[in-house]
């Protein structure tokens, strides 16, 4: 994996400089196109990819220099924001962001016809993937506590109590919600982007909007994408430097509340009745269990999977790392 850090180093000569563009820029859209893929599927977290491909960190340092500028220019230094401007990893973000807004496009289509014709097979996959999420995430726990099992279990109960009050999810594509709904809900799924484990499509779920937004993207509806986009770069501006001063500081005690809830949200992806069509839960009748079943066995080995492919990455760069060190 190429080193993308100095992205921005000044090169000798024209041609040094176009032929670093290009390296670093097709492997972006190649990462970019795989997140984009996972955004647009509950339960598996654009941040998760981002941290199976070794670019976690680095996603969130660039992502933290563009509200470096956005804060700059509100408070009108002028200076402060060239400075700003100037630390941003233009090419490598705008490549990344490229290649997830094309999948997100491209695959949003497909994803809402399924939804349409296929809800019960589609919510036993869903609901495998937050299986194998809530399996990650437990496992990023730096110390478990008696503490964090109850922080989990207090915010599955309230998740599962709070769903229930609400006899559907809101699983058709019409637009139906209000603009502020859209507004509120790209702020809220943006915030997953940080929390790798948790995934911006799994909380659209929770909030009625996840198909709604997915036939929006596909009938290029872009009054109600704009409204959406300008609430995740709101969202993304005022809760990034909180989300990241609580994962310093509390990282156990967020984590294990995400895992909470995770669990409690099982009772809208449970697929019987009607997939994401309804929060009642039942157990399924004649043959309709098979499918649904070996697709959420599926999900769990996705996920799990994705988790193997993390750790031998890490475990590869830190052998790299150990040699290149005595080799000095």
């Amino acid at each position: 994996m190429p080193d993308l850090t100095d992205s921005s180093t000044p090169s000798t000569t024209p041609t040094r400089t176009k032929g670093r563009s290009v390296r670093v820029a097709l492997p972006q859209l190649a990462r970019g196109a795989v997140m984009g893929a996972a955004d647009i599927v509950p339960g598996v977290s654009g941040g998760t990819v981002a941290l199976v491909l070794g670019i976690y960190r680095q996603l969130i340092e660039a992502l933290h220099s563009c509200v470096a500028v956005v804060l700059k220019l509100l408070r009108g230094d002028i200076p402060g924001t060239r400075r700003a401007v100037s630390r941003v990893p233009w090419l490598w973000l705008g490549a990344l962001g490229v290649g997830i807004l094309t999948m997100i496009m491209i695959a949003s289509g497909p994803l809402s016809s399924a939804l349409a014709t296929h809800p019960v097979e589609l919510a036993g996959l869903f609901c495998g993937l937050i299986a194998g999420a809530v399996v990650l995430c437990w496992r990023q726990l730096d110390m478990p506590a008696p503490v964090h099992f109850v922080a989990g279990a207090v915010m599955a109960v309230l998740t599962f109590v709070l769903l229930g009050l609400s006899p559907a999810s809101g699983g058709g594509s019409a637009i139906t919600a209000p603009w502020w709904a859209f507004f509120l809900g790209g702020g809220i799924a943006i915030c997953a982007m940080i929390l790798p484990g948790i995934s911006g499509s799994f909380l659209l779920v929770l909030m009625g909007l996840y198909a709604q937004v997915l036939g929006a993207v596909a009938e290029r509806n872009f009054l109600v994408l704009g409204i959406f986009a300008l609430g995740c770069a709101t969202g993304l501006a005022l809760a990034s430097s909180a989300l990241r001063w609580l994962l310093h500081h509390h990282h156990d005690l967020v984590i294990a509340s995400m895992v909470g809830l995770m669990v409690g949200s099982i009772r809208i992806l449970w697929p019987w009745p009607n997939g994401l069509d309804s929060t009642a839960m039942q157990l399924p009748t004649g043959g309709e269990w098979l499918v649904p079943t070996l697709l959420g066995a599926l999900g769990v080995v996705i996920v799990i999977g994705m988790e193997a492919v993390a750790n031998r990455l890490r475990t590869e760069r830190s052998t790299v790392g150990q040699h290149g060190a005595s080799s000095r």
